[in-house]
């Protein structure tokens, strides 16, 4: 069997010993710095785990698709950092603020370009599904991320809308690297159906709390900036709940002000974001917001109980669900 020791003994070899070519340095360096800043590895890890249900060993066949999900993970990141013009991300400078928005536009395409030549190392009998999967979820991706943009334009989004875009922005990836791992261990097409529901209401989970933890998390522990969402004026859930709750009231409009309250100075900043808090408080949006992670995380674990696992691996599952949403608890 398959261990999380395991597991986390592979998921750090894998990024300890990745690389990159060598030049051009400055096309090359920005994605070893970006490896080097670390992150969760939530994606491969979930690979792995999913793959490990269904094997005894960790083979070689597993490691460099895995290790693609969070080559393709990173490349949106250093992307939105553009978009979103964010200077810190896990508490390093970004890409584009290191260097240059063109350089982190190329290193970002040439990261993307590395994530595909690594998910072709999937074996040769399940490449084409492996394969399909991960074309599909780049281009959801993609479209998430330009609905998140279009949101920044639009005075008021219905949460069904939302939960589309973090559907496609964020849980179909986590969603992907489940059914991949399961595909590659080989799963039936029911059961890595089951882990892909499993991976998907989890990544929904997920978003929504670090929603949760823009506005309320700790800053040092959060890698960036509290309140990001807020002064992008980005729909987060607490926002979208929020504007749901007020609609048609005088406290909806006082949230619409707040949004629109301009963040030239430090101090301005801090006032639009205890503007908006303070509606946040009024709705309860953020104690909303932890039962909506704690509905979904719990329909997450009801989807993978359908394949009957051994309880030492169903509680794998369970800490690893734990451990995407933990910090909002």
């Amino acid at each position: 069997m398959i261990t999380e020791i395991q597991i986390d003994a592979a998921i750090r070899k894998m990024f300890d010993e990745m690389s990159f070519k060598a030049e051009p340095a400055g096309l090359y360096d920005p994605l070893r710095y970006m490896i080097a800043i670390g992150g969760k590895r939530i994606r491969p890890r979930l690979c792995l785990l999913a793959y490990s249900l269904f094997k005894d060993e960790l083979g070689e066949e597993i490691l460099e698709p895995a290790s693609a999900l969070e080559v393709f993970h990173t490349f949106t990141l250093i992307h939105d950092d553009i978009m979103d013009k964010s200077a810190l991300r896990r508490g390093q400078a970004t890409v584009w603020t290191r260097w240059n928005d063109d350089t982190a536009i190329l290193s970002g395409d040439v990261m993307c370009i590395d994530s595909y030549r690594r998910m072709a190392a999937a074996p040769a009998p399940v490449l084409g599904k492996v394969l399909g999967l991960f074309n599909l979820t780049a281009a959801q991706v993609c479209e998430g991320q330009q609905y998140d943009m279009d949101f920044e334009d639009m005075d008021r989004v219905p949460m069904s809308e939302y939960m589309k875009m973090i559907g496609l922005k964020t849980a179909v990836l986590i969603a992907c690297s489940a059914k991949t791992g399961a595909i590659i261990g080989g799963a039936s097409a029911r059961d890595a159906g089951l882990l892909y529901d499993y991976g998907y209401k989890l990544g929904l989970a997920f978003q929504i709390a670090d929603d949760w933890l823009d506005a309320y998390g700790d800053e040092k522990v959060f890698g960036k900036p509290i309140g990001g969402d807020i002064v992008n004026n980005k729909k987060c859930w607490l926002t979208t709940y929020a504007q749901e709750k007020l609609e048609g009231t005088a406290e909806g409009e006082e949230l619409g002000r707040a949004m629109k309250m301009p963040v030239t100075t430090a101090e301005e900043r801090a006032r639009k974001i205890a503007a908006v808090r303070k509606i946040y408080e009024l709705t309860g949006a953020g104690d909303a917001a932890r039962e909506e992670i704690e509905r979904l995380t719990g329909e997450a674990l009801s989807a993978v109980a359908g394949i009957g696992l051994p309880k030492i691996r169903f509680e794998m599952l369970r800490r690893y669900a734990d451990s995407l949403v933990g910090r909002t608890r």
